[in-house]
């Protein structure tokens, strides 16, 4: 007698129960995974408030959150790893995570702050953070009137805004600026030499 073959129909409800486990063992596996990686969250540093570039940072500047970040966790700052002396390298935003490269020390920070008044006021838009040019108009000889305002000094981040309100709040106005240390004897300069100064954020004509 010749032996019975395998029906087609059994053939398939046995491709079909296959398919079956294959698709429990893949949900299974997501599911692993998914909670895994919830496990796998990283205690980072995150800003509290905006931070300008050359500021000291400060540990209370900072709030400890729990985040999934994989493979680049270790280019973020933890809680622990906040040295005394270390300075922001740029501007940090509030709520922004803190990465290694975003924090210098001091002795390798080549800004400092100087102090500016702008004789035309300021724009509402400009705050701590804010990337500004100060443009200077010379003092000309007869000590009565200036020459044409040119760029004194680009790539300038302001620290705080030091004078908003009173009479003169719409004329002038003083803010404390982060500038690279090559630049402070230009703007002193200025300064000294009368000359009328005013504040363009960076991008406003555009």
């Amino acid at each position: 007698m010749a032996p019975l073959s395998r029906s087609p129909r059994r053939f398939r409800g046995d491709a079909r129960f296959a398919v079956g486990i294959v698709l429990v063992l893949a949900s299974m596996a997501g599911v692993w995974f998914v909670l895994t990686s919830s496990d796998q969250a990283t205690p980072v540093l995150q800003a509290q408030r905006t931070i300008v570039r050359g500021e000291v940072l400060r540990a209370s500047d900072f709030a400890t959150v729990d985040v999934a970040l994989g493979a680049v966790s270790d280019e973020y700052l933890r809680p622990g790893q906040l040295d005394t002396g270390q300075v922001a390298a740029r501007t940090l935003s509030e709520g922004e995570l803190v990465p290694r490269t975003a924090t210098t020390t001091a002795v390798d920070s080549r800004t400092t702050t100087v102090v500016v008044a702008s004789s035309v006021g300021l724009p509402e838009d400009v705050e701590a953070g804010t990337e500004v040019e100060i443009w200077q108009a010379p003092l000309r000889e007869d000590g009565r009137s200036y020459d044409e305002p040119r760029i004194l000094v680009g790539d300038v981040v302001v620290r705080a805004v030091l004078d908003r309100e009173g009479l003169l709040a719409d004329t002038t106005a003083e803010l404390e600026i982060v500038i690279d240390r090559s630049d402070v004897a230009a703007v002193l300069a200025a300064v000294t030499g009368g000359a009328a100064l005013s504040v363009v954020p960076v991008g406003a004509g555009s």
